[in-house]
């Protein structure tokens, strides 16, 4: 009897860099090996201390908009100013990301990055009140996350060459999402006993961290990669990256269910904000607890995606349907004690499918453009991000709060079938005659 085939991948194995390597270096696919190397040592803890600050900071600006004003649907404003920029630079940071050195760009952005959290710290620590200022704020950091996220992805490459790219991918996937879940955990820690300035001026001296630990990377063990020709330059580098991804059905999927997600289920500053306040009236504290233990849930998470090799294109669409399911079953948990443990499933299914997603989508993007591709990931999935900020916002002012995320959690469950069905569909097309 012949061996069971395996099921089919989500991804042809010719896009992966270790496809061409020895039988020893496919065994290095390993989560642990590439913290084998100091430098992704230093770069696994500057994407956790990075990617919690910049998410810190989001945090505090919209419990700050929400002291300012009172109103969830301001706090739905301030996130969408935070992501919405990512639409507009998006494409153009991919090019800069591709053309340019990445550890100069990631010095550059962590040094606005600081600059600006410690700008806020004063301003608010002196009183300030205007609303327009912290929007200010928030369009800033989200142009500056734009250029940022990409740069940071890419970069993973030359720290640990291409033996251990997709090991390395996965789990720098799953740390900088641990940071995305760590980050406003912290802060509702931080503002709950000194307030915003506090978590402003903590988010400063983070930023300095991490410029500290990019000094500490080693030029001489970096892998620096040859120019590798870019066949669509002729389109327009811009362009490139929309050529590449629509030609490629199952990673436009897989990129569009991010997006969708992100709107649908990546709401957690208003809807955690509105459960705090109007629901179990447990103040910044609760806000604190609810983020926290989201986080904790998140480091479950990281901890299984980081152990599995590969998803395929089911294991996707599953883990975003079960993303949206206990969402929903959060809004209905009727004492705080409940909703506090589907807090914890939440945040593992959370980094399950954002990890895989986002492991699927760099190990197909082509060397070549590779930034641009995932210049055009971030702004759907951050974009997403702003729209849902916008739509749970509206929904918990005018329909409650557990009805906004009932009903963003079935919406998401419904974009998980719909994908699903459309990669079912494109996987057909593709073995039919």
């Amino acid at each position: 009897m012949s061996p069971r085939p395996f099921p089919p991948r989500l991804f042809p194995r010719r896009s992966t860099p270790t496809q061409l390597a020895s039988p020893r270096a496919r065994s290095v696919e390993t989560w642990h090996y590439p913290l084998r190397h100091h430098n992704y040592r230093i770069f696994v803890a500057l994407s956790l201390v990075g990617s919690g600050g910049v998410w810190m900071q989001r945090l505090a600006q919209d419990w700050l908009v929400l002291q300012l004003t009172g109103s969830p649907a301001a706090v739905g404003l301030a996130v969408a100013l935070q992501f919405l920029p990512m639409l507009v630079v998006g494409p153009v940071s991919g090019v800069l990301v591709d053309l340019f050195p990445k550890r100069r760009i990631l010095v550059i952005c962590q040094s606005v990055a600081a600059a600006l959290a410690a700008g806020l710290a004063v301003w608010n620590a002196m009183g300030g009140s205007d609303v327009w200022v912290v929007y200010a704020a928030c369009i800033a950091l989200g142009v500056t996350s734009a250029i940022d996220g990409p740069a940071r992805q890419v970069f993973v490459n030359e720290v640990v060459g291409d033996a251990g790219l997709p090991a390395a991918i996965g789990l720098n996937s799953a740390i900088g999402q641990l940071g995305a879940m760590a980050g406003p955990a912290l802060a509702g820690v931080v503002i709950a006993q000194a307030g915003p300035a506090a978590a402003f001026a903590a988010n400063a001296c983070l930023g300095v961290a991490v410029l500290v630990m990019i000094a500490a990377i080693r030029p001489g063990e970096l892998h620096h990669s040859p120019v590798v020709p870019d066949p669509t330059a002729r389109k327009g580098r811009v362009l490139a990256g929309f050529h590449f991804v629509r030609a490629r059905p199952r990673l436009l999927l897989t990129m569009l269910l991010a997006g969708l997600l992100g709107a649908f289920g990546m709401n957690g500053p208003v809807v955690l904000a509105a459960f705090a306040d109007r629901v179990w009236h447990s103040g910044p504290a609760g806000f604190g607890l609810f983020n926290t233990v989201s986080a904790l849930g998140a480091l479950a998470g990281a901890l299984v995606a980081t152990r599995i090799k590969r998803f395929g294109r089911k294991g996707i669409v599953a883990s975003a349907g079960l993303f949206g399911l206990t969402q929903a079953i959060a809004a209905v948990m009727p004492t705080q004690e409940w909703f506090v443990a589907m807090l914890v499933v939440v945040g593992f299914m959370t980094l399950v499918f954002l990890t895989s997603a986002a492991t699927a989508v760099q190990l197909e993007a082509g060397a070549h453009v590779r930034g641009r591709v995932l210049a055009l990931y971030f702004p759907l999935l951050l974009g997403g991000h702003a729209l849902g900020g916008l739509l749970a916002g509206w929904l918990t002012e005018d329909f409650g709060v557990r009805t906004g995320l009932v009903v963003t959690g079935a919406l998401g469950m419904a974009s998980a079938v719909v994908i699903g069905l459309l990669m079912w569909g494109s996987g057909r097309r593709r073995v039919q005659p």
